[in-house]
């Protein structure tokens, strides 16, 4: 799963050069605050989407043994936690919305979210490396979703960044 990029390097490299040049705070603190402003709805649909994502499973054959979830926290919700924003207006300026694998828990591995994503999730059961089993997940949610917001982020971004040039001149 790539992260997603909200960048026109050549007028946001150049419009990041004036504000520079301006010195002005107020307008360079505007700028960042209506970048974040247009990714937020992603980031938000985003964690709404993998909150409501629907895990399933084969379920237990008849006479197999089974029982709780080792863990009390849902993977999920997790997973939504760990979604965030960061904007830059310096040398490289845009947006971009990723997944902080810091924020994740422990116990979660690194590649599990790129494998939701990919529509098939297979692991051991409790751990037992001897017994797999295999969970499916709407394929591609991450890029779907990204794809749907990226006409209206685009948009706003142009926006911004005329209304910044306009101030500048």
């Amino acid at each position: 799963m790539a992260s997603v990029r909200m960048i026109g390097t050549g007028q946001l490299l150049e419009l990041s050069a004036r504000l520079r040049r301006a010195g002005n705070d107020n307008i360079r603190a505007s700028f960042h605050r209506r970048i974040r402003r247009a990714a937020e709805p992603l980031r938000d649909d985003l964690q709404g989407t993998i909150r409501g994502l629907a895990i399933t499973s084969e379920g237990r054959k008849a006479g197999k043994r089974g029982g709780p979830s080792p863990t009390s926290r849902p993977l999920r919700a997790s997973i939504a936690a760990a979604i965030r924003i960061s904007v830059r207006t310096g040398g490289s300026p845009g947006a971009t919305v990723w997944l902080d694998r810091s924020r994740l828990p422990d116990d979660i591995p690194v590649g599990l979210v790129n494998r939701i994503n990919d529509g098939r999730i297979r692991h051991p059961v409790f751990g037992n490396r001897r017994r797999w089993a295999q969970q499916n997940a709407a394929p591609l949610w991450w890029d779907k979703t990204v794809r749907a917001h990226q006409p209206r982020i685009t948009r706003e971004v142009a926006r911004v960044v005329d209304d910044v040039r306009r101030r500048l001149e």
